[in-house]
C-alpha cells in the first residue's frame, strides 16, 4: 500500500513552531523566491506581469543580448560549446577559467585581459537586471520580515540566501527591523569574519547571510566592503569555482556559518526557492545533518515530488530532511502522496493557507513551495484572528518557471 502523508498534521506542528520564539530557526532562500513576485513596468504587483527578477534562462538570454563586438562573439561561442548545460553561471565560470589560464593566447578572439573585461561586462549587466527594487506596499518579502521581527525570540532568525539582489535588505529597512550581514562600519563597511562566527548581537537583530555574494560588494585596498551601490557587481556569482572561492573571504565565513547553524542543537532550517542543485551547499547540508540528528531541514519545493530529484535523493539518506512538494512529500526518508484527513473543527481557513488549487479549476495541491504562499503562511502564524488576517494580499502563483528551473 502506498504511503500517504497528511499535510494538516505537519502544518499544524509547523504553525506552532513558527508562532513561538523559542526554537532556533533559519531560512535558506534560493533564486526561485523572486519569481513569485510579478510586476508591471511601474513595478506594481499584478496578476499577469513579469517576475521582478527573471529565471536563469531569461537572465542568460538578456545578459548575452547586451554584449557587443568580440565580447558577444566569445560569450555566445562559450554558450554553444557548453550545450544544454549552458546558463549565465556556467558561462561566467568558463570565462573566469579562461582568464586565469590563457595569458596572451587568444581564444575566440580574446586573451586573458579580454576575458577579464568580458567577465566584468557580464557582472555589470547582471547587476542591472537583478538590481530591481521591492514593490511598494505589502509583498512576500515584507510578509516574511513581519514574521521575523514580530516575535520576541530567544535566538535570532538567520536568513541564508544565494540571491545577490537587495530585496531582503529593502524589506528589513522598510520595517525598521535591525539585521546584521557580516559588515561593520559606516564610511566603507568592512566584512568582519570574527563577528560572523560569534553571537554577540541580541536576538532581535536578524542575520542575513549572502552566501553567493551581493550587489554593492567591492574589493578595496585588499578588503571586501559593501555599500558601493547596485553597479558594484563583481562579487556576485562565486560560480562553479565555488570550491576555490569559498576558501576566501567572505565566502568561507558564510559557508562556515551555515554549517555551524546546522550543528547547533534543536535547530530548524526552512528552504524555499532552492533547487538543491548547488553541490557545495548540499554537501554542507548533508554533512551537518549527518553529524547532528537534532537539526531538521524542511524543504518547500514548487514542483511535483517526481521532478524534485536532487531534494528527494538527499532526503532519502538524511531522515532529518523533509521535502514538501506540490503532490507529495518525503518525511523521515519515506516518500508518499499528500492525503488530507477529515477537516478538523475551525481548521478550514488554516488549511486554505497551505492546501488548495494554484489556479481556479485546478486540483488541490500543497501550496507552500510558492514563495508568496510560504511568506504569507509564516506571517499568519502570528494572527490572533485567522479569518480576518486572511485579507493579507499575496502575489499570483509562479507559472512560468519553478525553483528547479533557476540557479540554486
Amino acid at each position: 500500500m502506498e504511503t500517504q502523508h497528511n499535510p494538516d498534521r505537519f502544518m499544524a506542528d509547523l504553525r506552532h513552531l513558527l508562532s513561538q520564539g523559542r526554537k532556533r530557526i533559519g531560512l535558506l532562500v534560493g533564486a526561485g523566491a523572486p519569481l513569485a513576485i510579478k510586476v508591471n513596468d511601474q513595478n506594481e504587483i499584478v496578476t499577469n506581469g513579469r517576475p521582478i527578477i527573471p529565471g536563469v534562462d531569461q537572465l542568460t538570454t538578456t545578459v548575452l543580448s547586451k554584449l557587443s563586438g568580440q565580447e558577444s562573439i566569445a560569450a555566445n561561442d562559450i554558450r554553444t560549446s557548453l550545450g544544454s548545460n549552458a546558463n549565465i553561471e556556467t558561462i561566467l565560470s568558463k570565462i573566469r577559467l579562461l582568464e586565469q589560464a590563457i595569458g596572451s593566447i587568444q581564444v575566440n578572439g580574446l586573451d586573458s585581459d579580454g576575458y577579464k573585461a568580458l567577465g566584468a561586462s557580464i557582472c555589470s549587466e547582471i547587476g542591472n537586471i537583478v538590481g530591481a527594487e521591492l514593490p511598494l506596499g505589502p509583498n512576500p518579502y515584507t510578509h516574511l520580515i513581519n514574521w521575523v521581527s514580530g516575535t520576541l525570540r530567544s535566538g535570532a532568525v538567520e536568513i541564508f540566501t544565494t540571491n545577490y539582489d537587495l530585496l531582503f535588505e529593502e524589506a528589513f529597512e522598510r520595517a525598521k527591523a535591525p539585521y546584521f550581514d557580516g559588515f561593520s562600519g559606516g564610511n566603507a563597511p568592512f566584512f568582519d569574519p570574527v563577528t560572523v562566527a560569534g553571537d554577540d548581537l541580541p536576538p532581535r537583530w536578524s542575520r542575513l547571510w549572502k552566501i553567493h555574494g551581493s550587489l554593492g560588494w567591492a574589493v578595496e585596498k585588499g578588503a571586501v566592503v559593501r555599500g558601493r551601490g547596485k553597479s558594484a557587481a563583481n562579487l556576485v556569482y562565486p560560480d562553479h569555482l565555488k570550491y576555490d572561492l569559498t576558501q576566501k573571504q567572505p565566502y568561507s565565513s558564510l559557508f562556515e556559518r551555515l554549517k555551524r547553524f546546522l550543528l547547533t542543537p534543536d535547530t530548524l532550517l526552512l528552504t524555499i526557492g532552492f533547487s538543491f542543485r548547488d553541490a557545495h551547499i548540499c554537501a554542507v547540508l548533508d554533512e551537518a545533518l549527518a553529524m547532528n540528528a537534532n537539526a531538521s531541514v524542511f524543504a518547500f519545493q514548487y514542483m511535483n515530488l517526481e521532478k524534485e530529484e536532487p531534494a528527494r535523493q538527499l532526503a532519502y539518506s538524511r531522515p532529518n530532511l523533509a521535502v514538501y512538494a506540490a503532490d507529495g512529500a518525503v518525511i523521515s526518508g519515506v516518500p508518499g502522496q499528500w492525503a488530507p484527513g477529515e477537516l478538523p473543527k475551525n481548521w478550514a481557513e488554516i488549511r486554505a493557507s497551505f492546501w488548495g488549487p494554484r489556479w481556479d479549476g485546478d486540483p488541490n495541491i500543497f501550496l507552500l513551495g510558492d514563495f508568496a504562499q510560504f511568506a504569507k503562511f509564516c506571517a499568519l502564524t502570528q494572527a490572533t484572528d485567522f479569518s480576518t488576517a486572511q485579507a493579507l494580499p499575496i502575489s499570483p502563483p509562479v507559472t512560468e518557471a519553478s525553483p528547479a528551473d533557476v540557479m540554486p
